[in-house]
């Protein structure tokens, strides 16, 4: 196979900046397109073509030299971020509780307390939250008892059951209602996503720099097209859960127990955040030999989820866990039969072996993380269990997969990114398709099938640079050596190498 042709760093930077307006330009259309009920389709075509831009712009920065990759990176995550402003949220009406959530407490009144259907709270109701009369018009709509005789209606999914959000959440939705001007609406959830989700990208550019690995990386998050949609537009609160997550997991990654016992704080309120990030505790022990090690994890972050639902729990009337049991059984998360939970371990079990084999599988390789895993490296134990959890659970919203992303980004193995796609076709497509199973299964098939090719080709690629002849003068590490530049698929390690740092091990995943 012939090298491929070497460009200019001038070139390289005008095609990177050419495929990042090409990405931009796609996800504002994407935006302001508004098909999810009427051209649910054609929304995801778009969708698609914006993840084929960001594999182009991921190809293009691969060439672009290491003293412009961090400001690149930097200025794409704005440019890509800011097009989920463009307009409200089109695919899924979440903040619209987070709002009212944030109303509620404004008011001197706990979110656990009342439903949105509540005639208690209708003092609180305004036309933008609660249309009336003629306003009541669009699937997006779901009706309120009437208090005087006209038709009202509600934003607010599931209005007549109680809120399911955790502590952090709830102090966010304050603070973000605390901040914001009189009818501003939407914007400042949105804002605020925007801003945490630029935060999650210097983080991870922070820790990819302190660990001198390549920050090319970074662009998993900062230019993934799921990031504008379901972490801005939508305003999806699991932004703030990931930016916890990953912060501690880099304090995680220290050999000092003050700094490991910061990370698990982290953890815990990223898990009183939205309760998932719970699945990177096993990465977050990966390696771990000592009692206190783990300890140092564990007990912050148990601590906080307690002392965060405390002030919540001596307030509230009612259950602090709102509708989460409800919301599980609704969404067949423990009777699998009644939706297309589980759909890949159901092509070859029982439905009810499912639950149970998830669970057998997801500790598996929770033991095998936290036997096996790197200490130095948590993150990269946490996406192993937080993708294979997804992948087998094939969850129907895909903002869960914000996490994964993240993860991606951190340990560079970019073959989990079919998790969130496939997330966003069975959403997407699945109404037109009446839930069907088979949407499922193909879907998160094809994602699952790439995870596994690529481990091969990943682990026999090590297993030859392991046998291969090597020179100790030109590779002193040859099990260790990155993969040759241009290889398709990599990120180039050799050319993130900050000058005048010497020669470092890589390990290629």
């Amino acid at each position: 196979m012939k090298p491929p042709t070497a460009l200019t760093p001038r070139t390289a930077l005008v095609s990177t900046a050419l495929a990042l307006a090409a990405l931009t330009t796609a996800l504002a259309h994407t935006i302001v397109y508004g098909g999810y009920f009427s051209d649910p389709v054609g929304l995801f075509c778009w969708y698609a073509a914006c993840w084929v831009l960001f594999t182009v712009a991921l190809l293009a920065l691969r060439r672009v030299p290491a003293r412009s990759v961090a400001w690149l990176i930097a200025a794409g995550a704005v440019a890509v971020t800011l097009t989920g402003l463009l307009g409200p949220p089109r695919t899924s009406t979440d903040s619209y509780r987070y709002a009212w959530d944030g109303r509620v407490q404004s008011a001197g009144t706990s979110p656990y307390d009342h439903t949105p259907h509540d005639p208690a709270l209708a003092r609180l109701r305004d036309p933008w939250l609660f249309p009336t009369g003629a306003a009541c018009t669009g699937p997006d709509l779901a009706p309120v008892p009437p208090t005087d005789g006209t038709r009202h209606c509600t934003r607010i999914n599931r209005p007549a059951v109680h809120t399911i959000y955790p502590p952090v959440a709830e102090a966010y939705f304050l603070a973000v209602d605390q901040l914001s001007p009189a009818n501003a609406r939407h914007k400042p959830l949105q804002i605020g996503a925007a801003l945490v989700s630029l935060g999650v990208t210097g983080t991870i550019l922070l820790i990819l720099r302190r660990r001198g690995d390549d920050l090319r990386k970074a662009a998993y998050w900062a230019w993934c097209p799921a990031i504008p949609i379901e972490a801005v537009n939508n305003a999806h609160i699991d932004v703030l859960g990931v930016l916890l997550a990953v912060t501690g997991l880099g304090l995680v990654a220290s050999r000092t127990l003050t700094r490991r016992a910061a990370g698990g704080v982290l953890i815990g309120a990223a898990i009183a955040t939205k309760l998932m990030p719970a699945v990177v505790l096993p990465g977050a022990l990966s390696g771990v030999r000592r009692v206190r090690d783990a300890a140092s994890v564990l007990l912050p972050a148990a601590a906080f989820v307690v002392v965060a639902y405390l002030p919540y729990v001596l307030l509230s009337h009612g259950s602090v866990f709102g509708y989460l049991g409800g919301y599980v059984e609704e969404e067949g998360y423990d009777d699998p039969s009644a939706g297309s939970r589980y759909s890949l371990l159901r092509l070859a079990l029982p439905d009810t072996w499912a639950f149970p084999v998830l669970l057998v599988i997801v500790a598996a390789v929770s033991l095998y993380v936290m036997w096996r895993g790197d200490p130095r490296r948590p993150w990269s134990g946490a996406l192993l269990v937080t993708g294979w959890s997804f992948a087998l659970l094939t969850p129907g919203y895909s903002w869960y997969s914000l996490l994964l992303i993240a993860l991606v980004a951190l340990d560079g193995r970019w073959e989990w990114l079919g998790i969130p796609l496939a997330g966003a076709a069975v959403y997407i497509l699945a109404p037109t398709l009446h839930f069907q199973p088979s949407l499922s299964n193909i879907a998160y098939g094809a994602a699952a099938a790439l995870v596994l090719v690529m481990t091969w080709v990943r682990r026999r690629a090590r297993v030859r640079g392991t046998g291969a002849p090597a020179t100790a003068s030109r590779h002193p590490h040859p099990a260790r050596t990155p993969d040759r530049p241009g290889s398709p698929g990599t990120l180039q390690r050799s050319a993130g190498a900050a000058p005048g740092r010497g020669r470092r091990r890589v390990t290629t995943r």
